[in-house]
């Protein structure tokens, strides 16, 4: 090792200390300078040894053994659960398939070409694939536009059939183990566009006898660049018509049917986690449902956005090598197939430079993220306990909620929906960096953003299912609210228009510091009868604006 002149080092007061006990217990004719000079050998092997005080390691020196430690090490691939030859299993024959640049060995079993095959091997990253729901959208696409051309002249009725079945196969699942392609791959997702144009040109193919090409059919009048952000919009739109919109349906009724079942019971209200006037636990249910009720009116208006596709713009937007109408008539099949609504973008420029429309959804999605958190937390603190905390609800017990403390019960789904909640707010921060993704006529970060944005839309479906049938159906109310109501210190608010702000403050704040009851020190500190108190302090009276 070459000789390192440690010129200055940073000593600490402990360090020293030790180092004036070493010098008096060894060598008392010498100063800690000159002690150091002596240890200056053992320094430049970056420590030096006080027998007794044990070793001062410099920290540069010790920072240079690790990196060149690490730099001895080769690095170690991540398991994922992504082999290099896609995500069928191991198959010991290959077949050679051909593409603009060159010859790839593909799997025998495998149904993509040489394109795909290069993209699994460049992109073994994270191991997630392409959500199911938007292979389906894909599907749907490839079906929807070999129609068109069919009514265009492109290609025959033979191959179109050949075509739309091996596309609807693909819509309906029938080969998701043929789409191995890693999210994280080039940012048009052209990759994902070109593993379906071979999976579904393979597959017509073998209907047709004869060859269907994954270009020039499968993909004749589209690009990447139009298919894939139409894809987003399609599969997204899908899954909050077929599954988030009803979620939420049977979210907002379940919490209704509480409110309804709750009204009758008056409680404690809080503010600033203090306690409030009186509030009916079935208002603060119907809080709730009014908060999915306001979400599902915003998915709904979004869904109009998410009917506009992008199809037809091709490279840049300006459709170029497709025919003007393909994009209206390949949509119109897209929504029979589909069964919703769908239309050309009135903006091919907007739709494919930027994903705004994914964003747009992905904002209504994070508001109903944290409308959920609102009420799964409020839920699991109103249930807190079950003696020493709130108890004012009861929670289904689903399971032990202690590997330690037994008999202990959680909040677990309620918890589990916050955690649900929170990973959407996440999708939404990514997202937003996602639609920043966009540079002049295409958006390069297309296939993160949709594996985002159904994964959002997903989590949101399954934790609200589970929130109502696993929580909220089978809440039940206790009588500690009940009980306790008549010892806040908020119901002295009634008093303040009959006898004045500063006087009913006063006696919130006597019936605090003595432990009475508002009644009992308003009976003590004002003229004011037992009878028209009790009319006064009726908490019935406090729920609602009187007339």
């Amino acid at each position: 090792m070459p000789k390192i002149d440690y010129t200055s080092i940073r000593v600490t007061k402990e360090v020293r200390d030790s180092l004036q006990k070493y010098v008096e217990a060894c060598y008392s004719d010498l100063s800690i300078n000159s002690m150091l000079q002596v240890h200056m050998e053992n320094l430049n092997e970056g420590h030096v040894k006080f027998p007794k005080y044990g070793i001062f390691m410099c920290p540069e020196s010790q920072k240079e053994k690790l990196r060149n430690s690490i730099k001895s090490k080769p690095a170690k691939k991540i398991d994922s659960s992504m082999s290099l030859t896609g995500s069928l299993p191991s198959d010991p024959y290959t077949r050679t398939e051909s593409d603009t640049m060159g010859q790839m060995e593909v799997p025998e079993s495998a149904l993509w070409g040489a394109s795909t095959q290069r993209a699994v091997l460049n992109f073994p990253v994270s191991g997630f694939r392409m959500a199911r729901s938007f292979i389906r959208a894909l599907g749907f696409i490839k079906a929807g536009a070999a129609e068109a051309n069919l009514e265009l002249g492109v290609i025959d009725e033979k191959m179109k059939n050949a075509i739309v079945d091996s596309a609807l196969a693909v819509a309906e699942g029938a080969y998701d183990d043929h789409f191995p392609v890693d999210v994280f791959q080039t940012g048009s997702g052209t990759s994902t566009n070109m593993n379906a144009n071979e999976v579904i040109a393979n597959l017509a193919s073998k209907s047709l006898g004869s060859k269907v090409h994954p270009n020039d059919h499968v993909n004749q009048g589209q690009s990447s660049n139009d298919v894939i952000p139409s894809a987003i919009h399609l599969s997204a739109l899908l899954d909050i018509e077929e599954s988030l919109c009803p979620s939420l349906v049977g979210l907002q009724k379940s919490l209704e049917l509480k409110a309804e079942e709750f009204m009758p019971i008056i409680k404690t209200g809080r503010t600033h986690l203090m306690d409030a006037t009186p509030i009916r636990l079935g208002q603060e249910f119907q809080g709730y449902a009014g908060l999915i009720e306001r979400s599902l009116d915003r998915l709904l208006l979004i869904k109009d956005e998410l009917s506009l596709l992008a199809l037809g713009g091709t490279a840049v937007g300006t459709g170029v090598n497709t025919h003007s109408n393909f994009s209206m008539m390949a949509c119109q099949h897209i929504s029979r197939f589909a069964s919703v609504e769908v239309y050309e973008t009135d903006n091919h420029f907007l739709a494919q430079s930027s994903l705004d429309g994914a964003l747009t959804t992905s904002s209504a999605l994070r508001g109903l993220a944290v409308n959920m958190q609102k009420i799964a937390n409020d839920i699991r603190l109103l249930g807190s306990g079950p003696r020493a905390g709130i108890g004012e609800l009861a929670l289904p017990a689903v399971q032990p909620g202690s590997s330690i403390m037994p008999g202990k019960v959680n909040p677990v789904i309620p918890e589990a929906v916050i955690q649900a909640a929170s990973q959407v707010i996440a999708c939404d921060t990514a997202l937003v960096q996602g639609a920043q993704g966009g540079y002049f006529e295409l958006n390069t970060m297309m296939p993160f953003v949709a594996h985002n944005l159904l994964q959002a839309i997903s989590l949101l479906t399954n934790s609200s299912q589970v929130f109502v049938t696993k929580c909220i159906d089978g809440i039940e109310a206790t009588e500690k609210g009940p009980e306790l109501l008549m010892s806040g210190l908020m119901l002295a608010t009634t008093l303040a228009p009959v006898i004045g702000y500063e006087k009913a403050a006063k006696i919130a704040k006597e019936a605090h510091a003595t432990g009475q009851t508002v009644l009992e020190t308003a009976l003590d500190l004002t003229d004011l009868s037992e009878e028209e108190l009790i009319k006064i302090l009726n908490p019935e009276k406090m729920v609602q604006p009187h007339d």
